[in-house]
Protein backbone atom coordinates (compact mmCIF):
# COMPACT_ATOMS: atom_id res chain seq x y z
CA UNK A 1 0.00 0.00 0.00
CA UNK A 2 0.92 3.40 -1.04
CA UNK A 3 1.95 5.72 2.27
CA UNK A 4 1.78 3.33 4.90
CA UNK A 5 4.80 2.14 6.94
CA UNK A 6 4.89 -1.80 7.35
CA UNK A 7 4.15 -1.24 11.34
CA UNK A 8 1.00 0.85 10.41
CA UNK A 9 0.26 -2.23 7.93
CA UNK A 10 -0.21 -4.45 11.14
CA UNK A 11 -2.27 -2.38 12.31
CA UNK A 12 -4.85 -2.70 9.24
CA UNK A 13 -4.94 -6.38 10.28
CA UNK A 14 -6.62 -6.22 13.24
CA UNK A 15 -10.13 -6.64 14.08
CA UNK A 16 -11.80 -3.22 14.28
CA UNK A 17 -14.78 -2.23 16.78
CA UNK A 18 -17.24 -2.33 13.90
CA UNK A 19 -16.15 -5.41 13.12
CA UNK A 20 -17.01 -7.30 16.27
CA UNK A 21 -20.57 -4.70 16.07
CA UNK A 22 -21.52 -5.40 12.55
CA UNK A 23 -21.09 -9.21 13.09
CA UNK A 24 -23.40 -8.65 16.57
CA UNK A 25 -25.94 -7.40 14.90
CA UNK A 26 -25.61 -9.36 11.82
CA UNK A 27 -25.91 -12.70 14.84
CA UNK A 28 -29.14 -10.71 16.10
CA UNK A 29 -30.40 -10.51 12.89
CA UNK A 30 -29.94 -14.07 11.61
CA UNK A 31 -31.61 -15.34 15.06
CA UNK A 32 -34.33 -13.27 14.77
CA UNK A 33 -35.07 -14.60 11.24
CA UNK A 34 -34.71 -17.73 12.02
CA UNK A 35 -36.97 -17.62 15.01
CA UNK A 36 -39.27 -15.92 12.66
CA UNK A 37 -39.24 -18.58 10.38
CA UNK A 38 -39.46 -21.59 12.80
CA UNK A 39 -42.30 -19.78 15.08
CA UNK A 40 -42.12 -21.81 18.13
CA UNK A 41 -44.82 -19.98 20.20
CA UNK A 42 -46.64 -22.94 21.60
CA UNK A 43 -43.63 -24.31 22.59
CA UNK A 44 -42.11 -21.53 24.40
CA UNK A 45 -45.58 -20.61 25.69
CA UNK A 46 -45.45 -24.44 27.48
CA UNK A 47 -41.79 -24.11 28.15
CA UNK A 48 -41.50 -20.52 30.08
CA UNK A 49 -44.94 -19.62 30.89
CA UNK A 50 -47.23 -23.07 31.90
CA UNK A 51 -46.82 -24.87 35.17
CA UNK A 52 -45.49 -28.26 34.72
CA UNK A 53 -47.77 -31.28 35.73
CA UNK A 54 -47.17 -33.04 38.55
CA UNK A 55 -46.29 -36.67 38.07
CA UNK A 56 -47.80 -38.90 40.62
CA UNK A 57 -50.13 -38.62 43.56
Amino acid sequence: MYGVSPSQSRLLKLIQRNDVQSAAIWGTAALAGGIYVVQPFDWIRKTLFEKAEQEGN
